[in-house]
C-alpha cells in the first residue's frame, strides 16, 4: 500500500500570484522597519549615527548579540526555548581567562569552553526530552545553577590576570578586522549565514522544522525526534560558548561573574522578532540577524537623541520583546486557521496557501498508512513521509 502525505510550509508567505505591496508588507515589512529607522536617525544625528566610527563600534559591542541570538534561534527552531544562555556566556567569559590563569594554552582553554557549551546544551536536552521537563522551566533552572557555579569559582569577585599569563594571540580573537568591518561581527555573520544554508537548504534543517511545528507527525513519519532536540541544545551551548570567549578575549584579562544575563532579553528579542520577517511564521537565522540589527539601531539613535537615559535600552527592549511576541502569537493563531480552511486535497498536494505544485509530497511504497488521522495532514516543509532521514 502507498501513503501519499501533504506536505505544507509553516511560513506565512503570501500565495504566488499575490501583490507585490502583500509580499514587500509581509515578507520583508521588518526590514523595511529597519531602513526607514536607520534614515531617520541618520537624518536626525548625521554628524555621529551614519558614521564608520558608529559602524564600527556597534559591529564590534553587538557580534555577541547577534552569536547568541543565533543560538537561541536553534531550540527554537525545534520548539524549545534555552533560557540559559545568558548564565552560559558569563560562565565561559570567566573559564575562558580563568583556564589560561591556570597554565593552560588558550587554545586549549578555547577547546574546553566549547565542550563545555556542547555538556551544557546535551543536559539540557536530557531534562527536556528524558525527564520530560518543559523547555522553559529546564533551562530557567540549569542557568541557575550555572550562575551559582559561576560565583562559585569567582566568589562573587572579578578575575584580573595581573601576572599577564594570558597569550596575546587570545586578545587578538576579538580585535581582529578586515578593513572597517571587525572580525568578530564577520564570524557572527558567517555563522548566520551558515544557520540559514543548514535550516532552509538542507535535510537536517526540515526535520528540524517539523520537529518545533509538530512533534507528534514527525514521529510518525520516522524522523527521530530527540535526535534533533539533542542536536538542536547541544549546538546552541557551543555557540554560546563562543560568545563567551569573544567577551573573555575583548575584556583585556578581566572577567566578572556577572556578566552575561543582560544578553539574555535582548537575544530572545531579536529571534522573535526574527520570526515575523523573511520566512514569517517561522524562526529563521536571516530574521534573527534583521532583528538584531533593528535593535541595535533603534537603541544607538534613541541613546543619540536622549543621552543619558539609561533606561533606553532595557525599556526598548522589553517593548520589543512584547510586540514580538504578539505579532507571533497573531501568526500562529493565523496558520491555524489556514489549516483549518486549507483543505488536503486526495492527491497529497495542498490547496491554495500550502505547498506549490512543484514541491510534491514523498510517498513510500512499503510504509503502511499511519492510523493517527494527524499523520495525513502536516505541517511540515519538504519532509519525506517515509523511513528514517
Amino acid at each position: 500500500m502507498s501513503m501519499s502525505t501533504s506536505v505544507r510550509s509553516t511560513a506565512l508567505e503570501p500565495p504566488r500570484g499575490a501583490p507585490w505591496y502583500r509580499k514587500l508588507t509581509t515578507v520583508y515589512g521588518l526590514v523595511v522597519l529597519t531602513v526607514i529607522i536607520f534614515v531617520i536617525f541618520a537624518l536626525a544625528r548625521p554628524d555621529t549615527f551614519a558614521t564608520l566610527l558608529n559602524f564600527r563600534l556597534l559591529a564590534s559591542s553587538k557580534s555577541v548579540l547577534l552569536i547568541l541570538a543565533l543560538a537561541v534561534t536553534i531550540p527554537m527552531v525545534a520548539g524549545k526555548i534555552d533560557l540559559s544562555i545568558g548564565y552560559g556566556v558569563g560562565l565561559w567569559q570567566v573559564m575562558a581567562l580563568s583556564f589560561q590563569l591556570m597554565g593552560l594554552d588558550y587554545r586549549i582553554s578555547i577547546l574546553l569552553c566549547l565542550v563545555g557549551g556542547a555538556v551544557i546544551g546535551l543536559l539540557n536536552a536530557l531534562l527536556v526530552e528524558l525527564a520530560q521537563v518543559d523547555a522553559f522551566i529546564a533551562t530557567l533552572a540549569t542557568g541557575q545553577v550555572i550562575y551559582a557555579l559561576t560565583f562559585w569559582h569567582t566568589g562573587g569577585r572579578q578575575i584580573t590576570d595581573s601576572t599577564g599569563s594570558r597569550a596575546a594571540a587570545f586578545d587578538q580573537l576579538s580585535r581582529w578586522s578586515v578593513g572597517p568591518v571587525p572580525g568578530p561581527f564577520i564570524l557572527a555573520v558567517l555563522l548566520g549565514i551558515a544557520l540559514w544554508v543548514v535550516l532552509d537548504h538542507l535535510p537536517v534543517g526540515r526535520y528540524l522544522y517539523a520537529v518545533g511545528a509538530n512533534p507528534r507527525a514527525a514521529e510518525l513519519t520516522g524522523i527521530p525526534r530527540r535526535k534533533y532536540v539533542v542536536g538542536a541544545m547541544v549546538a546552541s551551548g557551543v555557540l554560546v560558548a563562543v560568545a563567551g570567549v569573544l567577551i573573555s578575549s575583548r575584556s583585556s584579562g578581566v572577567a566578572q561573574s556577572n556578566i552575561g544575563p543582560e544578553y539574555l532579553l535582548p537575544a530572545l528579542t531579536a529571534a522573535f522578532l526574527g520570526s515575523t520577517t523573511i520566512r514569517p511564521g517561522r524562526t529563521n537565522s536571516i530574521g534573527t540577524i534583521v532583528g538584531v540589527a533593528i535593535a541595535t539601531i533603534g537603541i544607538s539613535g534613541l541613546q543619540q537623541l536622549l543621552p543619558g537615559r539609561f533606561y533606553l535600552e532595557p525599556l526598548f527592549n522589553g517593548l520589543t520583546l512584547v510586540a514580538a511576541i504578539t505579532i507571533a502569537s497573531l501568526t500562529s493563531r493565523r496558520r491555524v486557521a489556514q489549516a483549518k480552511a486549507d483543505p488536503v486535497t486526495p492527491t497529497g498536494t495542498a490547496e491554495a496557501g500550502g505547498a506549490p505544485p512543484d514541491e510534491p509530497a514523498v510517498a513510500d511504497p512499503g510504509r503502511p498508512p499511519a492510523q493517527d488521522p494527524k499523520a495525513t495532514d502536516l505541517p511540515l516543509d519538504h519532509i519525506p513521509t517515509g523511513g528514517k532521514p
